[in-house]
């Protein structure tokens, strides 16, 4: 098995329309942790934002990586798609923004999965984002409450919420990257430039580091043109940004979340499994790379 994060071409094409590389298997963690902290972020809703929180999250501890996954999106579908119920737990990502005598430990809780954490959520996150307007240094509220978490995981996934507003902010200010996942329809990518120009605001006056990691297509059905028509529409605009991972639909994502669990221990040899692995690998050599 090979050790190298260098991509080897494929002859085939992927369904971006380039070459296929081969990821190969992650190197191991050595050394001293230092979390890289990355918010799945898109305002247009039903994307595969958790979807892609929880199975590149489940993915990457395969991969013998420790993971926190933040929910920051007041509908707690990450929370309620590991199996948990957000509004029997006495503390959420709520508590710990808003109530200082409470700390990073009081709030997570084991996800299920070997390897990874998770910070829940509930509705009551929603009246953060009005409380925060009053906080001094807003923007930088959860940024504060993560950093004890920093050398205790090696990735930090966001689940934002759909919209572009004061916790979204707050969680691209947090982060040193972002990852764009995007449904491979025409509307889909309409939204893609107001996303970005936000991202470009943030990155000029709150957070320097911040870095676009990857535009990932999801719900991608090879069968039809329209799905196609997308991908080249979006490699087109984004270029090499574009993920060479893309991640199709199939009907193993909504049994798995009915489970309660990621696709990666539901239906560990479905192509749904597969497809998160490969984009893990992905992900792990852009950061080694980048």
């Amino acid at each position: 098995m090979p050790t190298s994060a260098a991509l080897v071409p494929e002859v085939a094409n992927g369904p971006t329309g380039r070459p296929m590389p081969t990821f190969p298997e992650p190197d191991p963690v050595t050394g001293p942790r230092r979390a890289r902290v990355v918010s799945m972020c898109n305002q247009k809703g039903g994307v595969g934002k958790t979807t892609t929180t929880i199975n590149l999250g489940a993915s990457l501890a395969e991969y013998g990586r420790k993971v926190l996954l933040v929910d920051f999106d007041p509908q707690g579908s990450l929370s309620v798609g590991l199996g948990l119920n957000p509004h029997e737990m006495e503390f959420t990502v709520y508590n710990l923004l808003m109530e200082r005598d409470v700390e990073l430990d009081d709030v997570v809780v084991p996800s299920g999965v070997p390897g990874m954490d998770l910070l829940p959520s509930n509705i009551d996150l929603s009246a953060a984002e009005v409380q925060l307007v009053h906080e001094v240094a807003r923007e930088q509220t959860l940024q504060r409450v993560l950093a004890p978490a920093l050398d205790q995981y090696d990735v930090i996934l966001i689940d934002c919420q759909p919209s572009l507003g004061l916790l979204t902010v707050n969680a691209l200010t947090a982060s040193d990257g972002v990852i764009v996942p995007l449904e491979c329809e025409y509307f889909a990518l309409r939204g893609v430039a107001l996303l970005k120009t936000t991202i470009d605001k943030v990155r000029e006056r709150l957070n320097p580091k911040l870095h676009i990691d990857g535009v990932l297509g999801t719900m991608f059905d090879g069968r039809t043109l329209h799905s196609r028509e997308v991908m080249d529409r979006l490699v087109s605009a984004w270029g090499d940004t574009v993920f060479h991972t893309v991640i199709r639909r199939t009907v193993k994502f909504s049994d798995s979340t009915v489970a309660g669990e990621p696709i990666t221990t539901y239906a560990s040899s479905s192509t749904g499994a597969d497809h998160y692995r490969s984009l893990a690998r992905e992900v792990l050599a852009r950061w080694r790379d980048g």
